[in-house]
């Protein structure tokens, strides 16, 4: 039952975080353990996006693959994940993008997982573990070089 949740200040807008990290097919650029993200469906409902999503991820020569659904809602600055499919007994994650002032924001992201086989849980826990804790610095590194100003 791990769970992680961090909250970090960057110097980019709500708007600017948002739309970065709802860019899921960009994820296997640069997201750790992140080596595949395909998206099956992509649907407008009430001025939200809901997405399916298929990713890939892996560690020396374990591949797994996980079904999520994604909802973005622009409006709320906020991302929810639902797990659907895959090696985890369950996987809650959500993202919140909070302005800051001076034209920077709060991203919030939280996760709580258990993979179902507590054999995979030995295998990946420590490394997703440790993934989870470098997304952040993945993302805003990602945000840094996306909204770089000349």
């Amino acid at each position: 039952m791990p769970q992680f949740e961090t909250r970090r200040p960057v110097k980019h807008t709500p708007e600017q975080m948002f739309d970065l990290i709802a860019d899921v097919e960009k994820y296997p650029e640069f997201l750790p353990l992140c080596e595949g993200l395909t998206v099956r469906s992509r649907k407008e409902r009430d001025g939200k996006q809901l997405l399916l999503a298929d990713m890939t991820v892996g560690y020396k020569a374990i591949r797994e693959t996980f079904t999520t659904q994604v909802l973005l809602n622009k409006a709320e600055r906020i991302i929810d994940v639902k797990y659907i499919d895959g090696p985890f007994k369950y996987l809650d994650n959500r993202w919140r993008f909070e302005e800051t002032g001076e034209g920077g924001c709060s991203v919030n992201f939280f996760i709580d997982y258990e993979f179902k086989s507590r054999i995979l849980g030995a295998l990946m826990g420590s490394m997703f573990d440790r993934a989870f804790r470098m997304f952040s610095e993945a993302f805003e590194k990602r945000a840094d070089a996306t909204y770089a100003t000349a």
